[in-house]
């Protein structure tokens, strides 16, 4: 499938999950989520902050499955999953970010404003004519937990609020979004002013993994010591060691960060750091932002993600959000990505006509 990445898919995707425990201070996960008949909670005696998680009687394997493993004896976790789901990232403002459970009424109503957000107003012409209709959607459903939000840490389901930035942080996102608004006026100064998905380089703040509209697919393979996660969107993959080796020197940089791995049990459990500037998840400052990214398999279909956002100069404290991956079958086609659907050039060079325009007449010959 080919690539024209909507950059509007980003925090704004619509997302949904049952999951097992974040790493998240004990007191606020208690606040976050009721205590319906039947559940239970587990203490994380190896999280930072002595993390207690609470997972839905529901949300369990049954007592006669186990964790499969592999021929070397790491818990296989091995396969394609799929992430899509429509509950909110982030818990929504009004009636429906009241309520810690969604009833049967507010689910419906968050499918029918999906619904609509993909219909309204589009006849038949149109809709085929368009980028990308209905027909490639991949939104998902609303999990039995009916959470409001994604995000469980803090208890009103939404992301802290920004640190505010030292001088030079001022500066440098000030450059950003000039150059942002460059980008989206038609007249970029350089290839670079696009966003890296844009220009087929990664997909915007990943890691951490959360759900699009689209192209929700991962491929995880495991060998002896290590493994592997590879995302259908922009094709990155993530090669993890998992024997506990250091992470490589602090001057070195990457795209999707430094990232160890150890085994917990049945659960992978590994870190992120050395991202490059211009890579972290919303903006974090590189030098400080640190990921911690948990995988449980809970049963034959489904693995629990939870990932941990800790980043103490771009957030006023850290965050945790929890997203369930089921099975699917198939494969992951191809994502034939090209550099902004050879919309680059056609930017680029409209830039520089409108420069050209605009000094024709600054200078009285047009």
């Amino acid at each position: 499938m080919s690539c024209r990445f909507l950059a509007s898919l980003g925090m704004a995707t619509l997302v949904v999950v049952v999951m097992s425990p974040v790493a998240a201070p004990a007191q606020d996960l208690e606040r976050w989520s009721p205590k319906p008949e039947g559940q239970t909670q587990k203490r994380d005696p190896l999280a930072k902050n002595g993390c207690v998680g609470c997972v839905a009687k529901a949300a369990k394997p049954a007592k006669t499955w186990t964790v499969p493993h592999t021929s070397w004896g790491d818990p296989d976790l091995q396969g394609l999953w799929n992430d899509a789901t429509i509950t909110p990232f982030q818990r929504p403002n009004g009636k429906l970010g009241e309520k810690d459970v969604l009833g049967d009424e507010e689910a419906e109503e968050i499918l029918d404003s999906v619904s609509r957000n993909r219909r309204d107003g589009v006849g038949t012409d149109e809709d085929v004519a368009r980028a990308y209709n209905d027909h490639w959607m991949d939104h998902g459903t609303i999990v039995p937990d009916r959470r409001p939000s994604l995000i469980v840490d803090p208890p009103d389901g939404r992301i802290p609020p920004l640190v505010p930035p030292a001088p030079e942080g001022q500066k440098a996102r000030a450059a950003r979004e000039e150059a942002a608004a460059h980008f989206i006026a038609g007249a970029p100064w350089s290839a670079q002013e696009g966003s890296l998905p844009f220009r087929c380089i990664i997909r915007q703040d990943i890691p951490p993994y959360r759900p699009s509209s689209y192209n929700n697919g991962f491929q995880i393979f495991q060998s002896p010591g290590y493994v592997v996660i590879m995302v259908e969107m922009i094709h990155s993959a993530r090669i993890i060691p998992v024997d506990r080796r250091p992470h490589i020197g602090k001057n070195l940089r990457q795209w999707l960060g430094d990232t160890r791995g150890r085994w917990e049990g049945t659960t992978l459990v590994i870190e992120t750091t050395n991202f490059r500037p211009d890579s972290p998840f919303g903006g974090a400052n590189a030098d400080t932002f640190h990921l911690v990214e948990r995988f449980t398999r809970v049963d034959a279909d489904t693995i629990n993600y939870e990932f941990r956002v800790e980043d103490p100069k771009t957030w006023t404290k850290p965050w945790a959000a929890m997203i369930p991956w089921n099975r699917t079958n198939g494969q992951v086609y191809e994502y034939a990505c090209h550099e902004g659907n050879y919309d680059m050039v056609h930017l680029l060079a409209g830039g520089r006509a409108r420069e050209k325009a605009e000094e024709a007449v600054k200078n009285g010959t047009k």
